[in-house]
């Protein structure tokens, strides 16, 4: 799958990400809005993790989210 598609109907995947990355909150959610360098910083915040790993991390989601 292709950013541009979870991009582009982020209210639908919203709620794969929160279950992949459950300490995401709402507002985290709102203020992404889709955009990945977005996720890659909240996940960096939320977790302790440096950028290649939350990059890494999406990447993986990426393979596997329908």
């Amino acid at each position: 799958m292709n950013w541009d598609r979870i991009e582009g109907n982020w209210k639908q995947f919203k709620g794969q990400v929160q279950q992949k990355w459950g300490k995401l909150t709402n507002d985290d959610l709102d203020t992404i809005e889709g955009k990945r360098t977005e996720l890659a910083g909240r996940l960096q915040d939320r977790y302790g993790v440096a950028k290649d790993e939350a990059e890494r991390q999406i990447d993986d989601w990426l393979k596997t989210s329908h």
